[in-house]
């Protein structure tokens, strides 16, 4: 047997074996005691210029009494290995996880200018509310100094005056805010209330078996152990469910609570849970690769782990990453612009091509009368838009001739980032849209107890429009329907409703009709959706007060790119319009099979008009009839068969029989 195979089938076991031995009567192996001495010596020096750590601040990582090590003491190993061994993909990418994640919304959430600015709103707005306004927002914004203050020191609260001088509290939701959760109570727990390991030792939970763990025993104190539970979507949960107590205009409680975001809950209520697909948060945010990544720099003999999960943590917010990029010495960030246009094109991935789906279908376009439809299809395992309450979504439809006039624009985003037509308090739900002036926007509006609606959170009293899309799979019977219900459709069938009428389609279809004009020819039509994270209305009842942070704030924010970000779009070219009303016309140029020439199998059948389509075959090209196809709707694709070559799909109508010839690639 060659020495290579024999070192590869006894070395695991042989590592196992170490890492069972108790740490603290281990010998070090790997390290002589004067290269211990000199990595302390430069982890002190490295934090010495870090959010203003001092040495005997950093003494505490190996302190007992400390929780959390600041996420630097986890750069030295898991940050860019100048050697090019860890966190290198197979194709030589580098992977590491520090600086992927200093980037994102995760790691700056402490830092975040919104935030500070949005505390500071709601402090002056209730000010005799102000410290326990602080010590909620600081529990999922800055949860390793929130909970160091909390549970080593006693303190009853935690906030913006704490954190601005608080390493801990600066870095954000830093590793050990996820590595180190208990498995007990996963997922039952909301609103900052976060369940640590901290028993009889500091641990970091990770999703490998095979742990190594004399290095990071020695460098931080903590002990790694392998968690299954850091793969489960109840981590997520104690932050993306928020529930917040109601007060009136005069600062009193009403005994009332508020939903103010449910993020996981909205899993829950999903194909994805792992009742169903068993999709986690994870799996979409941290997406796995299936490279060999060694996961620790300085050590050469460690084997590779894989799957690996991207510690990219992309969400929807684009424009405050633009923003905190832009302010990165201001607001004492210590990610790079590269790494910044790292987490900003994940998170336009993670918008542009995980988020929804459009399907754009003429269902009549003759007479005085011109109907188009828009399918709408979630692809998020959760609420879009979701989140923080502000963040919308909307649809843009433009229908113009084909040398460029302009026939009809709903949606349309003015200078300001206002929508022009939207209501002043809020606009309502469409399933039709028959005018300029009415909009699309997927949002979610709350109210006070006087039934205006209000930017501050505290005075938040009732949802009264909850359209956003919600997941495939979501039910009104849910158990968790309660904190994740569909508000203000009106008379809408279309919404997360399939042909049948039975829920969970995670979709919405909207109606246009549109007036004819007397025109006959042909149309471009097109339709986009646009994601905004900070809609002016509310942004202007923060901005009409003034503290620090507001007025910090405010100049980056007027300073920077406030762009809304395009999701999907859809365009049909060249519709032909007549003003000759369907009744009259030839069946066959009322129903549509297109492509033709087809690449994927499927093909989409719709007709115009009143026409009923009663049943759809699919023939061989020498005249046998394939399987048996069940039509359900123009918004549901029909297979063609697995075999390349001719085939004819004949539909049958209430108003005759149309027969198309397609190609399958």
């Amino acid at each position: 047997m060659k020495k290579a195979t024999l070192l590869a089938l006894i070395a695991p076991p042989l590592v196992g074996a170490l890492s069972l031995i108790p740490i603290d009567n281990q010998p070090d192996k790997f390290h002589s005691e004067a290269e211990i001495a000199t990595f302390r010596k430069q982890i002190t020096m490295l934090a010495s210029g870090h959010g203003g750590v001092s040495p005997s601040q950093l003494q505490g990582i190996i302190d007992s009494n400390i929780l959390f090590p600041t996420s630097l003491s986890c750069n030295g190993c898991h940050g860019h290995d100048p050697n090019m061994v860890a966190f290198i993909t197979s194709t030589g990418e580098d992977v590491n996880i520090y600086d992927d994640w200093r980037s994102t919304m995760m790691a700056n959430s402490a830092r975040d200018p919104f935030w500070r600015a949005k505390v500071s709103h709601e402090m002056l707005v209730n000010p005799a509310h102000s410290l326990e306004l602080q010590d909620k927002c600081t529990s999922c914004h800055a949860p390793a100094g929130h909970y160091q203050a909390k549970l080593k020191e006693q303190q009853p609260h935690y906030g913006l005056a704490d954190l601005y001088s608080d390493s801990l509290g600066l870095d954000g939701v830093t590793c050990q805010a996820c590595h180190a959760q208990s498995p007990k109570l996963i997922g039952s727990l909301h609103s900052g209330n976060i369940n640590f390991d901290t028993n009889y030792i500091r641990v970091a939970y990770g999703p490998y078996k095979f742990v190594f763990a004399p290095p990071m025993h020695n460098f931080v104190g903590i002990t790694p152990e392998f968690g299954e539970h850091i793969g489960n979507a109840g981590l997520c949960a104690s932050c993306h469910t928020l529930i917040t107590n109601t007060a009136d205009l005069n600062g009193n409680n009403t005994g009332s609570t508020f939903i103010e975001q449910a993020t996981y809950h909205e899993w829950l209520n999903s194909r994805y849970d792992e009742s169903h697909d068993n999709i986690s948060c994870q799996n979409c945010h941290m997406p796995q690769i299936p490279d060999p990544v060694v996961i620790s720099a300085n050590y050469a003999f460690l084997f590779a782990k894989y799957p690996f999960g991207l510690h990219e943590l992309a969400g929807a917010n684009v424009t405050m990453l633009r923003l905190m990029k832009d302010n990165r010495q201001a607001l004492g960030i210590p990610a790079e612009a590269a790494h910044f246009d790292s987490t900003i094109a994940a998170t336009l991935r993670m918008l542009q091509q995980k988020s929804v789906d459009l399907t754009l279908k003429t269902e009549d376009a003759n007479g005085d009368t011109m109907h188009f439809s828009l399918k709408l299809q979630n692809k998020a395992g959760h609420k879009f838009p979701s989140g923080y309450p502000a963040r919308r979504a909307w649809v843009e439809f433009e229908v113009s001739t084909t040398d460029g006039q302009m026939i009809f624009h709903s949606g349309k985003m003015n200078p300001d980032y206002t929508i022009a037509g939207e209501n002043s308090q809020f606009e309502p739900h469409h399933s039709v849209i028959s005018s300029e002036e009415q909009v699309q926007i997927y949002e979610m509006v709350p109210v006070d107890v006087e039934s205006n609606f209000t930017n501050v959170l505290e005075r938040c009293f009732l949802t009264i429009k909850d359209n956003r899309l919600p997941p495939q799979g979501f039910k009104s019977n849910d158990p968790v329907y309660d904190t994740t219900r569909i508000i203000g459709l009106g008379n809408d069938k279309d919404f997360n409703l399939f042909a049948n009428l039975t829920e969970g389609s995670g979709a919405d279809v909207l109606h246009f009709k549109l007036p004819n004009q007397q025109f006959s020819g042909y149309l471009n039509v097109r339709a986009r959706v646009w994601y905004q994270s900070l809609p002016p209305k509310w942004m202007a009842p923060i901005f009409a007060y003034s503290s620090p942070e507001i007025d910090a704030f405010k100049a980056m924010f007027d300073a920077t790119d406030q762009s809304p970000i395009l999701v999907a779009e859809a365009l049909m070219d060249s519709v032909k319009v007549s003003t000759v009303s369907t009744q009259n016309s030839d069946i066959q140029s009322l129903v549509s099979v297109t492509p033709t020439l087809n690449s994927d199998g499927k093909v989409w059948i719709s007709a115009q008009g009143q026409i009923r389509i009663q049943q759809v075959s699919i023939w061989n090209a020498s005249g046998q009839q394939m399987a048996p196809v069940q039509w359900q709707s123009p918004y549901q694709p029909v297979p063609l068969p697995a075999t390349p070559g001719y085939y004819f799909v004949v539909v049958d109508t209430d108003r005759g029989r149309v027969i198309r010839k397609v190609f399958r690639s």
